[in-house]
């Protein structure tokens, strides 16, 4: 090979060198230094938004850089990104913690100067059908020469032919420099004929596009309206994001969407939350799953999908392990797909947040998953298993599960069966450390005096704790009035009580006489060790 012809692009990073960058930044601003003495030491969330934001600007800033000199090798760009990250590092450092209250800071002042040059965004204006006149006056922006908008929000305008034929040759001028489309909830009230041809007009002057993020959600598609938009969908080889959600995904739209979409090798994000996508839909979004190797959040939330499903579902994701975020709530999976998921599990180790509420999972399935959790995603943030037919025989194993959880923040177990029994140990588990725990649900328990009292006794002390829900349940009015008195200091911290029911359905009269047998539940279990391999 000749060496004077060949020449390797250092620019842009890849995918994985940005978030690599965004992590080891995070860890510097959490780290304890003398900078962090004087100016105070951030919490790992605030660290970790900064972190994006830096990263953020000084991707712009380099990639406007090495526009400008796109013959070059992209050295200089890299050294720049490197340059600005560090910089507007330190600037953070300096400015210390920020509480919501405050001032922006530093870098959401440089974003926020940054977004306005390169967002066009109409979805804040009211919510009604946009003309042709209108549509002309309003994207003026985006035909001014040397514009730099890369992403754009049509959201929330509905558009008619006439108006779209405005829009598109504007927007097909600008092919070369979008990167994000948002078109969700563009068509509403339009007869279904012209929402087509609307989306086909869209599609084509978009299409070749080299977009990182697409959303087409709210749109009621169906497969036509899939369809209309293939040839934006089939030019995407590169996106990172894309939302399909409230669209009517049926099993024929599913199976058009893995059809036209020709690559999800770089897809991070996949949504397709309250669709009637059904078990068949599922199969076919899973064969797209299964080639999204680098996808962190994936959302099949209200789809309608059961076991079989279920169970392909569970198998595709076990593709992608840079996993950070499930959410499969309000299906009907069962527990075989419990047990399919659970099979899975293990491998996604930066699992932070994993909703499985409403799926049918009972004790079976419910404690296959609380197993491997338990030894898993050690820095899960959020459970949520509401509404599972969950009872106290799965409580032990839950239990273990939360225990081992140390940076926990949210907790929704309501819904379930896991009376006094299920609550005290929950309540064990959640004792000691869980310092970054902010909500606990467990409302709809059948939990009495002894259960409520353990569970505000286990939270009333944790720093930055918001809410406990323990509503819906068969607390006696002394039950009540002890809870009060544990959070007589923070009462806004206890949820409503109003559904409460003193004498609730399974109320045993015998075993609640004097509330002694109470307190005996709770001396029972209270020496109960919750295990936990070393």
């Amino acid at each position: 090979m000749d060496s004077a012809g060949f020449s390797m692009k250092l620019w842009p990073p890849s995918l994985s060198t940005r978030l690599m960058l965004v992590e080891r930044m995070t860890k510097n601003l959490i780290t304890p230094s003398i900078l962090s003495r004087k100016y105070g030491l951030l919490s790992k969330e605030e660290a970790e938004e900064d972190a994006k934001q830096i990263e953020a600007l000084a991707f712009d800033s380099a990639n406007q850089h090495f526009d400008k000199e796109p013959d070059g090798d992209g050295s200089s760009a890299v050294q720049l990104y490197a340059k600005e990250s560090s910089n507007l590092m330190l600037e953070v450092i300096k400015r210390g913690p920020q509480t919501k209250e405050s001032a922006e800071g530093i870098v959401s002042e440089k974003v926020k100067a940054s977004d306005e040059t390169t967002i066009f965004d109409i979805s804040k204006g009211r919510r009604d059908f946009i003309s042709a006149e209108e549509a002309s006056e309003l994207l003026k922006p985006l035909s001014e020469p040397g514009n730099n908008y890369k992403r754009i929000c049509f959201s929330n305008r509905s558009f008619g032919v006439d108006a779209a034929k405005i829009a598109g040759p504007i927007l097909s001028s600008l092919k070369d420099q979008l990167t994000e489309v948002d078109l969700s909830d563009f068509v509403a009230g339009r007869p279904e004929e012209e929402a087509l041809e609307v989306m086909e007009i869209f599609s084509s002057a978009l299409d070749a596009c080299d977009l990182r993020y697409l959303d087409l959600s709210n749109n009621a598609l169906g497969e036509k309206g899939i369809r209309a938009f293939g040839a934006l969908l089939k030019s995407q080889k590169n996106l990172e994001e894309l939302y399909l959600m409230n669209d009517g995904i049926s099993e024929e739209a599913a199976q058009a969407v893995c059809e036209l979409i020709p690559s999800t090798d770089k897809l991070r994000i996949l949504h397709f939350h309250n669709n009637m996508t059904g078990d068949e839909g599922a199969l076919a979004i899973s064969k797209l799953v299964k080639h999204s190797p680098a996808l962190e959040d994936f959302r099949c939330s209200s789809t309608r999908v059961g076991s079989e499903g279920g169970v392909a579902l569970s198998q595709a994701l076990g593709e992608c392990r840079n996993l950070k975020k499930v959410d499969l709530r309000d299906n009907m999976f069962g527990v075989e797909a419990g047990i399919a998921l659970s099979n899975v599990l293990s491998i996604f180790s930066g699992l932070t947040e994993i909703y499985l509420s409403y799926l049918n999972l009972e004790d079976e399935g419910s404690i296959a998953l609380a197993n491997v959790l338990k030894e898993s995603a050690p820095s899960l943030e959020v459970l949520e298993m509401d509404g599972n037919d969950i009872t106290a025989k799965a409580a032990p194993v839950l239990a273990a599960c939360i225990a081992a959880k140390q940076f926990l923040t949210t907790l929704k177990l309501g819904e379930n069966e896991l009376k006094d029994e299920g609550a005290i140990l929950i309540a064990k588990a959640l004792e000691d450390g869980h310092g970054q725990l902010t909500e606990v649900d467990m409302s709809t328990n059948a939990i009495r005096r002894a259960g409520a009292r353990c569970l505000a006794q286990a939270v009333v002390n944790k720093p930055g704790f918001k809410v406990l829900n323990i509503n819906g349940n068969f607390i006696s009015d002394e039950g009540i009035d002890e809870v009060k008195d544990i959070f007589k200091n923070s009462l806004h911290v206890l949820g409503p009580l109003d559904d409460n029911d003193p004498e609730g359905e399974d109320y045993d009269e015998e075993a609640d006489e004097g509330g002694d047998n109470e307190n005996d539940l709770e001396t029972r279990l209270k020496d109960l060790d919750i295990k936990q391999e070393e």
